[in-house]
């Protein structure tokens, strides 16, 4: 019976566009649960304050739901056409990580694992509930213990059919479900991911300190950056794929089948003189449907103008000095900070003498650039500050 169950839900989930479906306990110890709460504990998550709040729902499948006996992990490939870090070569375009390049795959994945879950519960008889990664549940981990790939050095899913390139999601059931083997981990002596990354984000293999992750700062965090991440970001405007693209276990991956997770045109390689026109109902417009709309205006901007700072395309001073009067600081102070590495030091310097700037925080920019380094600021387009 539960072989001749796992093939009717495998054959669902494949009609539904899935790409993998295997099945894990969800009562079995859960060790995952102590490696967050070191993760937390050591602050490693930064600013994600909900990782606090959610911590003890975390700790366990059973925490979300006691009555789950099985998980039910679903991958779905959005996997791109090709290598996409040679676009960061075109440092006047900005680059959006390969995820946010198409529709939400949240709404993608939970609407179709809603339809999974009726077939399910009408099959076994049984409670379900769906979960996408904004539910407080350790999707990686499961996914590991049902064997569609394991946690990499870089502590994202990694699968020997996909590579890196498997959006997820799982269905928790009351029913028990013989479970399906756990896969292992692969990476051997391999330190790909971890020589990649542009900010050092790995103490070690298999860990990770999101406070200096560009994922992390481009989407999470809503200040203004660490002027190190703002130069190391280079032309990075949403999240980062650098410990994904290198992985050697790419080489098997496929492109994404599901037309609503493949790229849109115009979220390849978009200009970044383009992006800094935009208002809150253009940036709307542009990222509707798009993961890239739930940032805001505001910091999505903050991020174009720090790849702006890094793009030694003059032709980009003007728009961005007309940002220095926009009406969010975040905003003012990147443009700051994007002026201070495109212009010569003394038009840089008579321009911060005549601008009168209301908010703390950005007349500290102005005085950390021109007073600290706007004396000394290399010539554009060359290292500096």
């Amino acid at each position: 019976m539960s072989d001749r169950l796992k093939t009717f839900i495998r054959q669902r989930a494949s009609d539904l566009g899935f790409d993998v479906c295997r099945f894990a306990s969800a009562t079995d110890a859960w060790p995952a649960g102590e490696r967050l709460r070191a993760f937390v504990g050591d602050g490693r998550h930064g600013a994600m304050e909900w990782m606090e709040t959610t911590l003890d729902r975390r700790a366990h499948p059973t925490a979300m739901w006691d009555g789950a006996r099985t998980a039910v992990v679903l991958g779905m490939n959005y996997g791109p056409d090709q290598n996409p870090l040679p676009e960061l070569d075109d440092r006047s375009a900005g680059y959006i990580s390969v995820y946010a390049r198409g529709d939400d795959y949240h709404e993608v994945i939970k609407g179709r694992l809603k339809i999974l879950a009726g077939q399910m519960a009408a099959r076994l008889g049984a409670d379900v509930k769906v979960f996408v990664d904004t539910a407080p549940l350790m999707e990686k981990p499961l996914a590991q213990r049902a064997g569609l790939g394991w946690q990499g050095k870089h502590t994202n899913l990694l699968s020997r059919t996909h590579g890196n390139w498997l959006f997820l999601g799982t269905i928790l059931t009351a029913a028990e479900i013989a479970p399906d083997e756990a896969e292992s981990e692969h990476c051997g002596r391999c330190t790909a991911c971890l020589d990649a990354c542009p900010t050092n984000a790995f103490p070690a293999p298999f860990q990770l300190d999101a406070r200096r992750c560009l994922s992390y700062l481009t989407i999470e965090y809503a200040g203004a950056w660490p002027v190190e991440f703002r130069t190391a970001t280079g032309s990075r405007i949403y999240g980062c794929d650098d410990c994904l693209a290198v992985c050697p276990w790419n080489k098997f991956a496929q492109g994404a089948r599901e037309m609503r997770l493949q790229a849109r045109d115009a979220l390849a390689g978009p200009r970044l003189a383009d992006l800094m026109t935009l208002d809150d109902a253009a940036f709307r417009a542009l990222f509707s449907k798009s993961p890239v709309k739930r940032i805001g205006r505001d910091r999505f901007i903050r991020n174009v103008l720090y790849a702006v700072g890094n793009s030694a395309d003059l032709s980009l001073i003007a728009p961005a000095r007309k940002l220095l009067d926009d009406p969010a600081p975040v905003v003012r102070g990147a443009a700051v900070w994007a002026l201070s590495r495109l212009m010569a030091p003394a038009d840089f310097a008579a321009l911060a003498a005549s601008v009168s700037e209301p908010d703390p925080e950005v007349r500290r920019e102005w005085g950390s650039r021109s007073v600290a380094e706007g004396r000394s600021l290399s010539p554009p387009g060359l290292a500096g500050g």
